[in-house]
């Protein structure tokens, strides 16, 4: 039963305002009161001893609608601790708002110059709005960048997120409008992904998106011929639990670019587990929503289907540093997997089967799910591993490579620099003698293991055979004169390097590099 609470409640007239509230009990349920505090403008001590009476005769009492001044008096005097006492909020209109974001929950608009407010699809957002809130706050403490909430506000009749994004563009916006950006829009996203990746999540904190995965994968099962639908349950189960962060909902229009500063946003959806999860999800955003109608695209990230896949497949070779296409094949089929198994579930709980349209649509996804799972015996993968042109030009790229997994071991800065000379001296050695006067491709194999700590890079070529570690070491004792130029590199290598080691082993040159750390 709802009670409207007017105006002042003092000394003078608490007792008459309990008589009231009594008189409208007797004739209505007592058993679940609300009390709107929405003309509320003042409560003193002696209208709290009328609210506590109430709360001793009905234990569900609720205050909603309470303006920020009476609100303060109630968390004040510890009512906020004994029941429900919900905020009034400020109302906001988002008609005729530009949306520049959109996430799994909700829309996000830029309702002036400086702010934009995220509109919950649920109509009961509370609980998701203070979760969300937690998670950002979650996410910076751990250095993520990301915008944290300021404000609550009612949005028609739901609620919403204030941020503010001073000026902020949306990389989906960046992308429609300045397509020349296209490779910067790349390297910022994958560099912000590659970080919260990187980034280990106390345990707890988070959900498992194993789990979700699994979830999807057991409701798929029972619409696939038997064996395909075990395999699926199985490939996922067989993904080890990881703790590294993810983001679940990893798109174009969840990247803000504010005053040269990147900022990630909606981040309701964050959870930790194996970076398939998130492949997956991202194959969803790009290409699995819109690979029967490209206008799904353009209408949700303002750019169309060839724009899309062109980010995509350039967003994964940067992630993965890797430009073989056999390779990249290779993880995205991975992350087809888990894109299909999702919009399939999805379709199938939104009645899909009753239309003949979402049926056409559940065949197609199954169709492609079901081969995939003929050529697919793990979901696993690793981004250890560079496959790169074998040119000076890229030594650049191979020493960041390394460097990226140095810094994740924590590498001391004395070793840091000798592997990097080492690092140099290999790639070098292969990009200039390894095809000439022809080109070719590297590998380059970073691992890391423990006890002691140790870091271990493997250089692969399909060049001539050659063992760099077979020619005399130079004899640094002899004057200047006297000495030949060159043989240094590999000198140094050995000498840095706690060991080095090669082999020919069908058809390719195999170098190992190992420092202890």
């Amino acid at each position: 039963m709802k009670i409207e609470l007017r105006g002042r409640i003092d000394s003078n007239n608490a007792a008459a305002v309990e008589q009231d509230i009594l008189t409208q009990l007797a004739g209505g349920n007592a058993q679940e009161i609300i009390l709107d505090a929405a003309d509320l403008e003042y409560i003193s001590s002696a209208g709290l001893r009328v609210i506590l009476r109430l709360k001793k005769s009905c234990p569900a009492l609720k205050i909603v609608n309470v303006n920020s001044e009476v609100y303060e008096i109630l968390d004040m005097t510890g009512f906020t601790e004994m029941m429900t006492v919900e905020k009034a909020y400020r109302v906001v209109s988002v008609e005729g708002c530009e949306e520049i974001g959109r996430g799994a929950n909700g829309k996000i608009y830029r309702i002036d110059q400086d702010n934009v407010v995220k509109v919950y699809k649920n109509a009961d957002a509370l609980a998701d709005i203070q979760h969300e809130r937690e998670m950002a706050k979650l996410a910076l403490i751990l250095g993520i960048p990301t915008a944290i909430s300021y404000d609550v506000v009612k949005v028609g009749d739901s609620y919403g997120s204030v941020f503010e994004l001073l000026n902020a563009s949306s990389f989906s916006k960046i992308l429609a409008t300045e397509p020349e950006k296209m490779d910067w829009c790349v390297k910022e996203y994958v560099d912000i992904l590659k970080k919260i990746h990187s980034t280990v999540v106390p345990a707890g904190k988070l959900p498992d998106m194993k789990e979700t995965v699994l979830g999807w994968a057991r409701f798929v099962k029972d619409y696939l011929p038997e064996e395909a639908g075990k395999k699926l349950v199985a490939l996922v189960e067989a993904v080890p639990h990881d703790d590294h962060m993810l983001h679940g909902d990893y798109h174009t229009k969840n990247l803000e670019l504010q005053n040269d500063e990147v900022l990630l946003i909606d981040m309701d959806t964050l959870a930790v587990g194996h970076p398939i999860f998130e492949l997956g999800s991202m194959f969803n955003a790009f290409v699995g929503f819109s690979e029967q109608n490209h206008e799904i695209i353009q209408r949700f990230q303002g750019f169309d289907f060839d724009t899309a896949q062109i980010f995509w497949h350039k967003s994964l070779a940067a992630y993965l540093g890797t430009s073989s296409e056999r390779k990249l094949r290779e993880v995205e089929d991975k992350a087809r997997i888990i894109g299909y198994t999702r919009l399939i579930r999805r379709k199938i709980r939104r009645q899909g089967l009753e239309t003949e349209e979402g049926r056409a649509q559940i065949a197609f996804w199954k169709e492609r799910l079901l081969k995939l799972l003929d050529t697919t015996d793990t979901l696993l993968f690793t981004r250890s591993e560079l496959e790169i042109e074998a040119v000076t030009e890229n030594l650049p790229a191979v020493q960041a490579f390394v460097e990226e997994h140095l810094e994740a071991a924590g590498c001391p800065m004395k070793a840091k620099m000798q592997i990097g000379v080492a690092v140099e001296e290999i790639f070098v050695n292969i990009a200039n003698y390894a095809y000439a006067p022809e080109k070719g491709t590297a590998t380059v194999r970073v691992e890391l293991s423990e006890q002691p700590v140790t870091v271990t890079i493997t250089f692969v070529d399909h060049g001539v055979p050659y063992d760099p570690l077979a020619k005399q070491d130079p004899d640094v004792k002899l004057s200047a004169e006297e000495r030949e130029i060159g043989g240094l590199g590999i000198f140094m290598t050995k000498k840095m390097m706690d060991d080095v080691s090669y082999c020919y082993r069908d058809g390719h040159n195999i170098l190992t590099l190992k420092k202890n750390l």
